[in-house]
């Protein structure tokens, strides 16, 4: 059918890779190569060529349209968009071809009806009819000079739309073209930048090498494989063999007539040979060496992958670190001290103080880390039994596959346990990449019953294109104790280039059910939380409403007064300016401190 034709269906060849081929005067052949060949049979010699011609005329047409989407690399990624706006496009223009048949059928029945009535105003009719024909004469003639508004004006709309809509063509054509402008720009800026970092790192490996040209005492014994043959054959490197043969026992077929020779042949042969075991002994590696810096063209593998979720893009394998989900996932395990000491706690809102810290510690490992862990195969598990030596134990899982989706439990035996299953669903945006952990953690204190929930921020991967890579946390928190109703609010500010903010800031505030603030936290989630009492900001209130209720009843306000200073007059400059007028550094030496308030 006619709707089929879209896309291919059963019974079809692709015009492209078909070939056509004459086998006499009436009959040809269309064959893909494969298993499908037709044979066709026309009626005379001048039908069999108006056909083949036509096909290789449409053959060469689908071969140049499959070379020039081939080219541009816009093509697949914008053919939906391209399709529904042509759909769109194509309403519009039936919608505005029955607009004009409208028109047409309104002016002809008009013009009917007009002249209907004319012809029987002019017959002889009682006057009584008469008066009735005039009556829906004047009707009709109201009806004429109405349709004939709304013609004009369904007119300068069809003139109207027609000229706007060749305008709308062109400026999406134009959008269109800068588009694919800017993506070779970019695409060429990325492969610029990937030549730039290979030349650097080819200048830095030659600097290295410079020093240790001169040749040692190794090089000398043990030549390369490359010195032994003229001739690189690839059939005959054998690279389990050994470049250092055993010397044989040259002592045992020593000649009876030359002892001192032989000897002092034997003692340098020994020598030798012991210099060059002891050249083969290789060291043995104190750490693990940096992961080297490989050059990755993200921008080659992401151009098509705009809006589409990281785990359906295919991504090369330098892209990853290596470890899986389920291992990255423990890893917000590590601060689980923290957990340990909140299960001490007596006070709720001192503990979620701690739960929070929690929460923000297992970003702490992420500042550095803008490789992707593996995707885990489904039913995939990974356990971390730290029992005897930290108190706890972990078992994640990966439980589902589409989508990704994996469970994690840990217990201590300090009297806390956590669980969480979290999906994680990313976008791919052209600057950067958004990860979004779906899912609610739960950490259950076993001694006070406080059950604590909360959700995970959004992670970002900027500089996806060109640039460093780098990752910042953003979003806000709500820790959430749902048997005393405590609640703590935290909010990962995003960093900004023009904002004088700390980079990775935290922020949260610690409240009781009625939403008085007991706690002020403030941080970064790379480093650490700061955990201070509300104690110095409700002073702060509390003078400040007292101020505020004595201006109000017009009595006067007992200001501060400064303990170590007082204000006088300067002599010299006759102003107003606290002076010292001594007694600290005297409570200093006493350790008298009985004069000073308490202002925390």
């Amino acid at each position: 059918s006619k709707a089929e034709m879209g896309h291919t269906c059963r019974g079809t060849i692709n015009l492209a890779t078909a070939n056509i081929t004459v086998d006499d005067s009436c009959n040809f052949i269309i064959s893909n190569g494969g298993a499908q060949t037709y044979h066709l049979k026309a009626s005379s010699e001048v039908e069999r060529q108006r056909w083949v011609t036509a096909l290789e005329l449409a053959k060469a047409k689908a071969v140049k349209m499959l070379e020039e989407s081939d080219d541009s690399g816009d093509e697949s990624v914008s053919q939906t968009d391209k399709t529904e706006l042509q759909n769109t496009l194509r309403i519009l223009s039936s919608k505005v071809e029955d607009l004009s048949t409208c028109n047409d059928l309104i002016a002809k029945h008009g013009t009917a009806l007009q002249r209907s009535l004319s012809e029987l105003e002019a017959l002889r009719l009682p006057p009584d009819s008469t008066d009735k024909i005039k009556q829906v004469n004047e009707r009709a003639t109201l009806f004429r000079i109405t349709s004939n508004a709304m013609i004009n004006a369904c007119r300068d709309f069809m003139l109207l739309a027609q000229t706007h809509g060749k305008k709308w063509q062109k400026s999406l054509q134009q959008e269109r073209d800068q588009r694919i402008r800017l993506e070779e720009t970019l695409e060429q800026l990325a492969k610029q930048h990937n030549h730039l970092e290979r030349a650097f790192r080819g200048a830095t490996v030659l600097t290295a090498s410079a020093p240790g040209t001169g040749g040692s005492s190794k090089d000398l014994c043990c030549p390369a494989k490359g010195d032994l043959s003229d001739e690189d054959d690839d059939n005959n490197e054998f690279f389990d063999a050994p470049e250092i043969f055993p010397m044989p026992d040259i002592m045992g077929h020593k000649r009876t007539g030359s002892n001192i020779s032989g000897t002092s042949s034997d003692i340098s042969l020994d020598e030798q040979y012991k210099h060059q075991v002891e050249d083969t002994k290789k060291e043995k590696r104190t750490r693990i060496p940096y992961k080297p810096n490989y050059s990755l063209n993200l921008w080659s593998i992401m151009k098509n992958c705009i809006g589409k979720e990281l785990s359906k893009i295919p991504m090369p394998v330098n892209f990853n670190e290596p470890l899986s989900m389920l291992q990255r996932l423990t890893e917000d395990l590590e601060y689980h001290e923290l957990l340990d000491r909140a299960a001490r706690c007596e006070s709720s809102l001192e503990q979620l103080c701690y739960v929070a810290a929690f929460t923000v510690s297992s970003y702490s490992t992420t500042v550095f880390r803008t490789s992707k862990p593996f995707n885990p195969l489904l039913g995939e598990t990974f356990e971390l039994d730290r029992l005897e030596e930290n108190g706890y134990r972990s078992l994640c899982e990966q439980v589902s596959h589409h989508p990704p989706a994996a469970a994690h439990h840990a217990d201590s035996k300090h009297g806390w346990t956590l669980r969480q299953e979290i999906k994680i669903t990313s976008k791919f945006r052209g600057k950067y990449l958004s990860i979004m952990p779906l899912g609610t953690i739960h950490c259950v204190f076993h001694s006070s019953g406080n059950h604590y929930t909360w959700k995970k921020v959004t992670t970002t991967v900027h500089n996806i294109i060109v640039g460093k890579l780098w990752i910042d946390q953003s979003g806000e928190s709500e820790i959430v104790n749902h048997k005393t109703g405590d609640k703590c609010s935290l909010k990962f500010v995003p960093y900004s280039y023009f904002s004088r903010d700390v980079a990775r800031k935290v922020t949260g505030e610690v409240m009781d059910p009625s939403g008085k603030v007991h706690f002020l936290l403030l941080g970064t989630w790379d480093e650490k939380m700061d955990c201070y009492k509300e104690k110095q900001r409700l002073s702060r209130k509390r003078r400040e409403a007292e101020a505020a209720r004595a201006t109000e009843d017009g009595t006067p306000c007992d200001p501060y007064k400064p303990l170590w200073f007082e204000r006088k007059k300067d002599p010299v400059t006759q102003e107003l300016a606290h002076v010292y007028k001594g007694g600290y550094w005297e409570s200093k030496e006493k350790q008298d401190w009985s004069l000073c308030p308490d202002i925390f």
